[in-house]
């Protein structure tokens, strides 16, 4: 799987692409750019990943069953490939995670369970229950429901998550939101802020004006909240 890496050091941003998107898409749409000088500066280095969302998740010819179990091989690739990866070119202790759409969904996920890697994620115009359908963004997996689909939706696993030890390390992470008061995604994004919050997590949710579901608007995020 190919990856791109910008930055010599700094803070290390594992960044998930958008759906069905590809590692050189943040470059082309010019987020990269919109980082140019703290890059350049050696404040921030970034690890641009790829998606297999063609094979999990939006793989209709595959069960949902299967759909899920290719997501959990591609977490591994994460995990075991990439994190190691990024300890290998940055000395930092503590990793950060962000993404867009799809990208925030996939970077939610990873940093509510393995808390310990990350100490920030960063999620701009996303979803984290991929089992609803929000207007015409549909259940993924068909109305079908298993562990593996349980145990990999944040707002699922997090209401029901009670272990002081776990959400002590959630509490530890900060916890951004952003997303366009117009977006579909806005409710599912209200209620995983107030969700956190019953749990004692402290996060922060900004409201976007219009949709700001584009590269335009992801370019003035990432200057913000990365």
């Amino acid at each position: 799987m190919e990856l791109l890496v910008f930055g010599h050091s700094g803070r290390a941003i594992l960044f998930f692409p958008t759906r069905m998107a590809r590692f050189y898409d943040y470059e082309n749409w010019g987020i990269i750019n919109a980082l140019h000088d703290r890059i350049y500066n050696g404040e921030l280095q970034l690890f641009c990943v790829d998606s297999i969302d063609a094979e999990s998740f939006y793989n209709q010819w595959a069960h949902p069953a299967v759909r899920i179990c290719r997501h959990m091989q591609y977490e591994q690739y994460i995990l075991h490939e990439v994190v190691p990866l990024m300890r290998h070119k940055n000395d930092g202790s503590f990793f950060e995670v962000a993404g867009c759409s799809m990208g925030a969904y996939h970077a939610l996920n990873l940093a509510m369970k393995y808390p310990c890697l990350f100490k920030k994620v960063i999620c701009m115009s996303g979803r984290y229950d991929l089992t609803k359908q929000v207007a015409d963004f549909r259940d993924l997996f068909d109305g079908y429901h298993d562990e593996n689909i349980y145990f990999n939706m944040p707002q699922q696993f997090i209401a029901n998550l009670h272990d002081g030890y776990n959400l002590d390390a959630i509490r530890s992470v900060e916890i951004i939101l952003a997303i366009g008061e117009t977006d579909p995604f806005l409710s599912n994004n209200m209620e995983f802020n107030q969700l956190l919050w019953t749990k004692g997590v402290p996060n922060k949710l900004y409201i976007w004006d219009n949709y700001a579901h584009r590269p335009r608007y992801w370019k003035q995020m990432v200057q913000l909240y990365l």
